[in-house]
């Protein structure tokens, strides 16, 4: 008796790699316990950090733009200064303040849930994107995030590249799976978190009208419509399409230079394939490929456009040139390692994972020879406790006198909300430290100055080199910082000094006002 024929398999979906299965309750339910175990892992980890002071950018923009919102319904900040930002970040704080109150630890508690989506949108991409690689672990992805600098830090900051890095993972996810609707969803939430994020639906548009595909190519128009009508308010508001000149010009005609784009670039890819010990994993991946494996699949291909994209758009406009930019494009270079290491001998991968793994984690608490954005390890944390530190002092030596001092302290001074002071102090807020701008400062306008270390500046560090120094001077507006010799000049004499990680803060006095 011949065999019944076997009905011939549905026409796959273009990026699906596999016949996704029917949803069940019993799926969905093992989603959600990798939640709860990547949430209680990373509130596990920062329990002792979960009432750490606001820091830098969060009581800039995002913290007080959030509070407007629950306080006043104000969607473009009036206690901050209103930039390009879209407001995504701070309507999600101010729900979590609407349920619980506002706090520090609130705040904390939000970012936090948000990251553990992020590890478990990064578990389910290695999935996807390892499904023609025998053995890769999809849990070493997230592992290898979770004990990242860069994400260990971020996970609980109220800023936007952590959120964004969580929606542009889902927006991913979907894409691959060919779930077109829940993608274009997502990408309108991406783009309300962050402007540049307009990447990905461009992507994904692109990359659908290639394959002809118009119908779902026009899913992913409504994201720069939702963009554009946050730029419209905020020209209404402002008057301004950025929000604000200043920001405009720092973070756009201040970046487009040949040479900081060409730098920027060559510092996203050190920090992305060499910093933290993540050259072993690169080293993973040359290995790799030199043995033929490709990651050339329809998935992969939009997963490497996409960071692709994101790592040159953030190359090219942001003054700042932070490390938190490129944030999104980690996951992918996690995943590509996993796959790699798979191809390895058991004992080697062993090796190389428990070796990249303990870099990681010793790049938490240590600083490298050159200067970095302190939001990148543990030293945040070093700068937020010496600032408060110092803040605790200020309210008890220094009530009724001007204080001189840099953003962002002076906010830190000004608003009891962010976590240093318990009542507003009465503040003079300098430029930098420069010594050219102390030394400018009229005497009268200060009885106190409060010097803190904005650049990290090791005593052998490469910042020490003459031609580096030269480099910075002509590109980024470098200058020393003001010296105890520059302040005594002025009738500045110091008064109270701590140190912590390499980080010093000090308070100058003018004893000739009774102090």
């Amino acid at each position: 008796m011949p065999a019944p024929r076997r009905p011939p398999m549905a026409k796959l979906p273009p990026f699906a790699l596999h016949e996704t299965p029917a949803r069940t309750k019993h799926h969905y339910s093992y989603q959600l316990l990798f939640f709860g175990v990547f949430a209680v892992a990373l509130l596990t980890l920062h329990l002792r950090l979960l009432n750490l002071p606001f820091y830098w950018d969060e009581l800039g923009q995002f913290i007080p733009t959030a509070l407007d919102l629950v306080r006043s319904g104000l969607w473009v900040a009036q206690s901050a200064v209103p930039n390009v930002h879209p407001p995504g970040v701070e309507a999600y704080l101010a729900g979590w303040y609407q349920l619980f109150g506002f706090s520090i630890a609130i705040t904390r508690v939000a970012m936090l849930m948000l990251a553990a989506a992020g590890l478990l949108f990064t578990f389910l991409l290695a999935i996807e994107l390892s499904r023609e690689s025998d053995g890769a672990p999809a849990f070493l992805p997230p592992l290898l995030l979770l004990v990242s600098p860069l994400f260990f830090m971020q996970s609980m900051m109220a800023q936007l590249d952590m959120p964004a890095m969580v929606l542009t993972l889902l927006a991913l996810l979907l894409f691959v799976k060919s779930r077109w609707l829940g993608a274009s969803i997502t990408c309108i939430a991406l783009v309300l978190v962050k402007e540049t994020s307009l990447v990905v639906p461009a992507v994904f548009g692109l990359t659908l009208l290639i394959r002809r595909d118009w119908k779902h190519a026009l899913l992913f128009v409504p994201a720069g419509l939702a963009l554009g009508a946050w730029l419209f308010l905020l020209h209404a508001k402002t008057g301004y399409w950025l929000g604000d000149p200043g920001f405009a010009q720092y973070n756009v005609w201040y970046a487009l230079n040949p040479v900081r784009i060409l730098f920027a670039l060559l510092r996203r890819i050190y920090y992305v394939f060499f910093a933290e010990f993540r050259w072993i994993g690169t080293a993973v991946l040359a290995w790799a490929l030199c043995r033929g494996r490709r990651f050339g699949s329809a998935a992969w291909t939009v997963t490497l456009a996409v960071s692709l994209a994101t790592a040159a758009l953030v190359s090219i406009l942001g003054g700042a040139e932070l490390e938190r930019y490129i944030l999104p494009v980690l996951p992918v270079f996690y995943i590509a390692v996993s796959i790699g290491l798979a191809q390895l001998p058991k004992r080697a991968a062993l090796g190389g994972t428990l070796l990249l793994v303990a870099g990681l984690l010793a790049n938490i608490f240590w600083n490298p020879p050159y200067p970095f954005p302190f939001e990148n390890n543990f030293a945040m944390v070093d700068f937020v406790e010496l600032q408060q530190v110092a803040a605790r002092y200020a309210e008890q030596h220094l009530v009724g006198r001007t204080i001189a001092t840099a953003w962002p302290f002076s906010a830190a001074l000004r608003r009891p909300d962010y976590g240093y002071v318990s009542h507003k102090l009465t503040v003079f807020e300098t430029g930098d430290f420069h010594a050219t701008t102390v030394s400018g400062l009229p005497p009268e306008s200060m009885d106190a100055l409060i010097v803190y270390t904005r650049t990290w500046m090791p005593p052998h560090g490469v910042i020490q080199i003459p031609l580096v120094q030269k480099f910075l001077t002509r590109f980024y507006d470098w200058e020393p910082d003001v010296t105890v010799t520059d302040c005594a000049v002025l009738g500045l004499e110091p008064e109270a000094r701590w140190s912590r990680g390499g980080q010093q803060i000090t308070i100058y006095v003018r004893k000739s006002r009774g102090f």
